[in-house]
């Protein structure tokens, strides 16, 4: 299975290429935006986007079991910095949406949750700007560490997939999408996040929880990882 996940892998980082490029080409063609070049927003900041992907993932837990756990955000609230928005939006709310789901069916509904924490964390001299999102949603067996970067794989319903087949509408952001079940939103959000320089990493306690850890470079040092 690792040469189609590695073909997977390289069709995603250049359709994410392309999409930058459209993207960039459009956008320019408009009438400019403050704090905007193209998609790049010179001052993005990590604390809206993410209280905007809570909004989006607790609507989406919320419509799914009718409850939602709480989300903290603590760190470096007033950091800007040089990036897309729509591609920290996509990752971020990924990794609440698994965050969210893995706390309800971990703890069951109608439980009193424990927080999901988020830290935003950077420095003048650090080399990334680091966002860990942290959850006590029970974990992830070590025997699966390895299959959560495979397109298709998920622990949820697989009735989900099914469902999502034929639905064609739908867009890469959008609520309507479900809570959890499609099994590309990990692979796809590191393809994001690996495009301009950075990574994204998992670490789970089975039985306890999962620490993801987002590192994003600042826009301007790093070139395109485009397939050869």
């Amino acid at each position: 299975m690792e040469e189609p996940h590695a073909f997977l892998d390289r069709f995603y980082i250049s359709r994410i290429g392309i999409r930058v490029l459209i993207g960039q080409y459009l956008s320019l063609r408009q009438q400019p935006v403050h704090n905007y070049i193209g998609i790049i927003c010179q001052k993005t900041s990590p604390y809206e986007i993410v209280k905007r992907a809570i909004d989006d993932a607790s609507f989406m837990c919320n419509r799914k079991y009718g409850d939602a756990p709480e989300v903290i955000i603590t760190g470096r609230l007033d950091l800007t910095f040089p990036y897309v928005p729509t591609h920290l939006h996509y990752i971020t709310l990924e990794l609440l949406k698994n965050s969210m789901r893995a706390t309800v069916d971990w703890h069951g509904v109608d439980a009193d949750y424990p927080p999901i924490k988020v830290v935003i964390a950077d420095g003048r001299e650090n080399e990334d700007v680091v966002i860990k999102v942290s959850d006590e949603g029970g974990g992830i067996p070590r025997s699966n560490m390895n299959k959560i970067w495979s397109y298709l794989f998920t622990t949820a319903d697989p009735a989900v997939q099914e469902g999502m087949v034929a639905f064609q509408e739908h867009d890469d952001h959008a609520v309507d999408s479900p809570l959890a079940g499609l099994g590309y939103g990990l692979p796809i959000s590191r393809s994001y996040a690996r495009y301009f320089g950075g990574d994204l990493s998992i670490m789970s306690m089975e039985g306890y929880g999962t620490d993801a850890f987002v590192y994003l470079t600042r826009l301007g040092n790093t070139r395109e990882p485009l397939p050869i």
